[in-house]
């Protein structure tokens, strides 16, 4: 566990019991840390005012949900066909919830237990709200390294059609708000070693039926340095898309 839980109460709901130690009286001395509180599990850092936490259910997850939006990441997973995803980088769950929001079924990998803590909690509350609660009843969590557990999950489960990638880089030209997001995080998880985001991308192309969306900065280099068959591209963000090796 790569953060403690700081608990208001004197009991972690049962769903986060498992992934960490934590301490119902004391912060830790320095460093980003695991608050949970009246508002649920949010990721802050001693001297700091911010959080960070898993919201599906108001601010930009709210705004793409009743007003529209996600139609570039719609068109490079290709929605209409109603493809089944796997995200084998779940992070915050926003993008998953995108694609949950449009009718799919997203099945959601995250291998740091503070992150899978922060998701597991997110989709907790959301499932207590009815206007989220169909949305991320689509949305099934699997704690693990999806380069690892793949293999096995297709001995359980059908190849999925889509392979979702969002590897973890550093962003410009990003709000202060995001920036501090990004910044508690690479606290958090570090920045991901070229290793495992090639192997991350070689499962990625041997499991997928159809295709590997790979979401990247709209002038960021290729993962890789592999060129995508197609790509979307919006104002800062584009969408690399890629063959499954057996289609390639």
């Amino acid at each position: 566990m790569n953060a403690t839980i700081y608990s208001h109460f004197s009991h972690l709901p049962d769903y986060l019991a498992h992934f960490a130690h934590f301490s119902a009286n004391t912060l830790p001395e320095h460093g980003v840390y695991l608050l949970y509180d009246e508002s649920g599990l949010s990721l802050a850092k001693v001297g700091e005012k911010g959080r960070v936490q898993v919201d599906f259910a108001s601010g930009a997850a709210q705004y793409r949900r009743t007003k529209g939006g996600g139609e570039l990441i719609a068109k490079a997973v290709n929605h209409t066909t109603r493809p089944t995803v796997w995200d084998a980088t779940g992070g915050l769950g926003r993008d998953s919830f995108v694609l949950a929001s449009l009718g799919l079924h997203v099945q959601m990998f995250e291998q740091n237990p503070a992150v899978f803590a922060l998701l597991q909690d997110g989709w907790q509350r959301a499932q207590m709200l009815p206007e989220t609660a169909e949305i991320v009843s689509r949305m099934v969590l699997v704690h693990a390294d999806f380069a690892q557990i793949a293999p096995q999950m297709l001995a359980q489960h059908a190849r999925p059609d889509v392979v979702y990638l969002d590897p973890m880089y550093p962003e410009r030209q990003k709000s202060a708000a995001v920036k501090k997001e990004m910044a508690y995080f690479h606290e958090l998880v570090g920045l991901p070693e070229p290793q495992a985001d090639d192997n991350l991308f070689q499962a990625a192309r041997q499991i997928a039926k159809k295709r590997v969306v790979v979401k990247r900065p709209r002038l960021g280099e290729f993962l890789c340095g592999v060129k995508p068959a197609y790509q979307y591209e919006g104002k800062s963000t584009r969408f690399d898309v890629y063959l499954p090796f057996q289609a390639a």
